[in-house]
Order: structure tokens, then C-alpha cells, then sequence
């Protein structure tokens, strides 16, 4: 497969109705039912409960993590990850793209997370030089 793995926002009961689940659903091979994890030429990481409700931060970073040892075992793979989390759990990037701080290569960021963790690198930089 020459395109990357389409990775996506779900809730963990897998019901791919909206967004970019529905979207990885309907074009990339994802599986009605299953909330996360590879799919298809997918992968889902869920940001929603069974109900449609956001769930915590901490559940998501874990799930973020879970993905990101997925990618570094197979450095051959690329992934092309929506704005998780942005859009229907209701987080915003900047609550979200810290997750991503440690991901590999072979990931590719939304560009908003990709400015956020810029400019974190970039404070983060500068509060370490001399003055």
C-alpha cells in the first residue's frame, strides 16, 4: 500500500458515524465496532467514550502512547495523523499535540500540532540559554 495509515479520532465502541472515523470508515478500511488500534489502512485512537462523551486527557495520552510504540516498531510504515481530539471530543490542539512530543519519524502531525510543538521546542530552547 503506497498510501500512509490514516489515523483517527474514535470513540472506544468503534461506531465510526462522524468525522474523520467515518471518513477512515467509508475509505480506508476501518472496522464499525472496533474503537481502536489498526484497521483496515487505519488506526484509531479513541477520544470518546461509547457515548460521545470526551474521554480523559490521560486516557487519550495513554492511547496516544499505546499508537506511538505501534509506529516505532514498524519504522518502514508511514502515518498521517488527523487532528485527534480537535473536533468532536471537543479538546483543542494545544491540549492534544504535546501527546505527539516523542513521535518518531515516520508520523506525520496536523500542522496546528506541528506549530504548537514547535513552539514548545522552541521556549523550551531558549529558557535553557544563558543570559
Amino acid at each position: 500500500m503506497d498510501r500512509p495509515v490514516f489515523v483517527f479520532g474514535s470513540d472506544v465502541a468503534g461506531h465510526h458515524t462522524d468525522g474523520d472515523a467515518l471518513v477512515a470508515l467509508r475509505t480506508r478500511g476501518a472496522v464499525y465496532g472496533q474503537g481502536c488500534g489498526p484497521q483496515g489502512n487505519a488506526y484509531a485512537i479513541p477520544t470518546r467514550s461509547g457515548t460521545g462523551r470526551p474521554r480523559a486527557r490521560q486516557d487519550i495520552a495513554e492511547s496516544v502512547n499505546e499508537f506511538l510504540r505501534f509506529t516505532r516498531m514498524r519504522p518502514w510504515a508511514l502515518f498521517d495523523v488527523a487532528p485527534i481530539g480537535c473536533r468532536l471530543a471537543g479538546y483543542s490542539a494545544e491540549d492534544i499535540a504535546p501527546m505527539f512530543a516523542a513521535a518518531p519519524h515516520n508520523v506525520s502531525l496536523p500542522t496546528a500540532f506541528e506549530q504548537i510543538l514547535a513552539r514548545t521546542r522552541f521556549d523550551n530552547t531558549k529558557a535553557g540559554e544563558a543570559t
